[in-house]
């Protein structure tokens, strides 16, 4: 494995195999609204059976480790299907905004490395409304070219954490980047908003991703807030015991 980081501080450290792929679209998908970045990454790396080729660590992020099948998995890791040429990253940890900068930057100076086609940000957008739309924005105007038809367009805003430090590193290194964000309710899991997002690139790329495990997620995860909800009610009618004091 080659390893690509700030060697001097030591902050955070991209650990990776040399991948197949030549010129790859690079996906990534950390956490934030909705989960919607890690619902679609972890997805696509189910849906293509992808492998996993490496990791980036950082003596910044929480002291936990990863249990995936009883095997021990970086936090954040990275992924690559040599066949549709595509890697993935993501990252089973938040990362704190006080270093997503170095993060997003030293992952940038790895993908570098890659001669890559193309950087994708997956985020959520957290919106008031019922709808379940896909915003985009790009750092050049031949990647918006390929997204307009496909999403809205994100016309003002800010795009927080790392998904937003990937999109400016690709601006600042000349290397094309979009960024898919599936409108969400809120901080809640959204396997529905992250569905819209998936057929966003299945448009894009011309895959066929099915979004029918989503969905099924989504009923799952809206029936169990619902029955907490009707929980919650049931709990604030019962009357409290009387603690007043009398002299």
């Amino acid at each position: 494995m080659k390893s690509v980081g700030n060697h001097d501080e030591d902050l955070v450290e991209v650990i990776a195999e040399s991948l197949e792929c030549k010129n790859p679209t690079v996906l990534g998908g950390f956490p934030g609204m909705g989960l919607v970045g890690n619902i679609v990454t972890q997805h696509l790396i189910e849906q293509f059976k992808m492998k996993n080729v490496g990791f980036v660590d950082s003596k910044l992020f929480p002291p936990v480790a990863v249990i995936y099948g009883g095997r021990v998995k970086g936090a954040v890791r990275i992924y690559e299907s040599a066949e549709k040429e595509l890697v993935v990253l993501f990252s089973d940890i938040p990362i704190e905004p006080l270093i997503s900068k170095e993060v997003g930057s030293t992952i940038v100076q790895w993908i570098k490395t890659l001669n890559p086609k193309e950087v994708v940000s997956i985020a959520g957008l957290a919106t008031p409304g019922l709808d379940y739309n896909v915003y985009c924005a790009a750092t050049t105007d031949e990647e918006f070219e390929k997204i307009k038809d496909v999403a809205l367009t994100f016309e003002m805003g800010t795009i927080a954490g790392v998904p937003g430090v990937l999109m400016n590193e690709c601006m600042e290194h000349d290397i094309p980047a979009y960024c898919l964000l599936g409108e969400t309710r809120g901080p809640n899991p959204d396997p529905r908003a992250a569905a819209e997002v998936v057929k966003a690139l299945n448009k894009i790329y011309g895959w066929d991703i099915s979004t029918e495990p989503l969905m099924e997620q989504a009923d799952q995860i809206e029936k169990l807030l619902h029955k907490l909800s009707e929980q919650m009610a049931q709990t604030e009618k019962k009357p409290g015991k009387d603690f007043t004091m009398y002299g």
